[in-house]
């Protein structure tokens, strides 16, 4: 039996970014069933890749926006 594909939003087009101390993150996607994001990551400007972070770490004008249901 084939594995359930985990349901996510693309949050990429709504371009939303935030920034804590010198990193800055651009949300991907949320996962709604775990309760995390994708984020791309860039440090001082320089890309750092891809990174899972939790809904509770996001500053709170930004978790307005993206309102799990």
């Amino acid at each position: 039996m084939a594995k359930k594909r985990e349901k996510s939003v693309e949050l990429s087009a709504q371009n939303i970014t935030f920034d804590i101390n010198q990193t800055s993150y651009k949300l991907i996607r949320f996962y709604p069933s775990r309760m995390n994001l994708d984020a791309m990551v860039y440090e001082n400007g320089v890309k750092e890749g891809v990174k899972s972070i939790g809904f509770a770490m996001l500053p709170k004008h930004i978790k307005q926006i993206v309102k799990p249901m």
